[in-house]
């Protein structure tokens, strides 16, 4: 909603470049999602190596009563 009101105010005070805006958006999307899919990618990369890591506590650790 807040980027919607933003480009509402920036059509307000310049059309032709909240106009360019629209048009360019789909654009930097398609460009960015690469960089969304590498952060994905290392995301779940730091979680893997984080459940390796605490492996050998959680197999250490007294088991808690189930129910």
């Amino acid at each position: 909603m807040g980027t919607f009101l933003a480009w509402l105010l920036l059509f307000i005070l310049c059309w032709p470049l909240a106009l360019l805006a629209l048009i360019l958006y789909p654009f930097f999307w398609l460009l960015s999602l690469p960089f969304r899919l590498v952060g994905i990618t290392f995301d779940a990369l730091f979680e893997l190596l984080k459940a390796l890591l605490f492996l050998p506590a959680r197999l250490l650790s007294p088991r808690r009563a189930e129910g």
